[in-house]
């Protein structure tokens, strides 16, 4: 029998979809900025609306500070790092180019990819381990006389490996070509400095581990690459307003319309969240619910757990699968009588689970967060002992 769910407790372990709950500041600061501010940023010469553009460059400037850039203003902002992704990539490759990227991608990196590949971009796909793990060596073996541009998660959203950046980024150096990174999933829990780890575009998700409201996330540009990239969109900026040509500079040649400017003040204060808690604090609490979770979960018999054993080696993201049980009815168990919330099949990466061997059905994945606590964890474990069992 279903339990009454007005009096349960939820365990909320999808943050690799979208982190919940929010800090308390990032809902202040959309509160105030809709009773206080509410002006459009870069559009008006009044005070509201010079108020909205500091917002917008607090942001920024907080953005920067975490992310390791010295220019703020290589930041451009997006509704999420999807969008971001599909700036850098639909507006660098063009047919005739090559682009190398890995098996353990998001579909926001790859449904872009396979529709450039019909236009006429080569695309190889290095193979990743059975536990998603990358050999930066077999990107060095992809590379072509005509490689562009190397696309590559920082850590998986399927199996939350934690790819090697920095030393495909010296192969990035050492052959001239672009390294383009999605963060969605690092960003906020991983310490990035875009500089030493040789990237020159950086996506990143505003509402994961940066703990921002959906509608939010970015894409970081180094210096000089601007001139070649194509905008997806054009229109509106506030700025060369006498000009019916679209502005040649960052961020205003990437940033069309109107931006979510509420959403972009609750990102500033959780990143200001973020910095004020530390990566290093936010970091040793999640590789602790996770190896507490693995290290448990084996003890079911006939589980399967995806990716590395260490938690050192993988963000707080971990699939597994039952035995007798498919992941979508496991979920459905966890949700309905338990109050534990997790996300079970594809996880929008087909790749990645082609890769580790569980397409087309998937996987259970539990994702943590530093909000999260041991004693739902040790709650999950025996629910999922329950479950397995029955």
């Amino acid at each position: 029998m279903v339990s009454d769910q007005s009096k349960q407790h939820l365990a909320y372990f999808d943050h690799a979809a979208t982190s919940w709950p929010k800090p308390a500041p990032m809902i202040e600061a959309m509160a105030r900025y809709n009773s206080e501010v509410g002006g459009s940023p870069g559009r008006s010469g009044h005070r509201l609306s010079i108020e909205a553009g500091r917002v917008i460059f607090d942001t920024r400037e907080a953005l920067a500070i975490l992310l390791q850039i010295d220019d703020p203003l290589r930041i451009i902002l997006t509704k999420n790092a999807t969008e971001a992704l599909n700036i850098a990539i639909f507006g660098l490759l063009q047919p005739g180019d090559h682009v190398i990227t890995t098996s353990m991608e998001h579909n926001s990196v790859m449904r872009p990819l396979r529709a450039l590949e019909a236009q006429g971009v080569s695309l190889s796909i290095v193979t990743c381990s059975s536990q998603g793990e990358l050999d930066p060596e077999d990107v060095r073996k992809a590379m072509l006389t005509n490689t562009k541009m190397i696309v590559a998660t920082h850590a998986s959203n399927v199996t939350g490996t934690i790819i090697p950046i920095s030393e495909v980024g010296l192969i990035a150096r050492e052959y001239n070509v672009l390294l383009c990174v999605d963060s969605a999933q690092t960003a906020g829990v991983l310490p990035i400095n875009v500089q030493e780890a040789g990237i020159d575009l950086l996506a990143f998700s505003g509402h994961k581990s940066l703990f921002g409201p959906q509608g939010t996330g970015g894409l970081y540009i180094r210096k000089g690459i601007e001139k070649d990239l194509r905008p997806i969109m054009m229109g509106g900026t506030g700025s060369r307003s006498e000009f019916e040509s679209q502005p040649d500079f960052i961020p205003d040649k990437c940033e069309s319309g109107t931006p979510n400017t509420i959403g972009i003040a609750g990102l500033g204060a959780s990143v200001r969240f973020v910095l004020a808690e530390g990566l290093e604090k936010i970091r040793k609490k999640e590789e602790k619910l996770t190896s507490c979770f693995i290290e448990k979960l084996t003890d079911i018999a006939g589980v399967r757990i995806f990716g590395p054993s260490e938690a050192i080696k993988r963000i707080a993201v971990v699939s597994f699968n039952l035995p007798s049980i498919s992941p979508s009815e496991a979920a459905f168990e966890l949700d309905n009588h338990f109050g534990i919330l997790c996300r079970p099949g594809l996880h929008c990466a087909p790749a990645a689970h082609r890769t580790i061997g569980t397409f087309p059905e998937g996987t259970i994945r539990f994702s943590f967060s530093c909000f999260n606590t041991e004693d739902e964890v040790y709650a999950a474990l025996e629910a999922l002992k329950r479950i397995a069992k029955k």
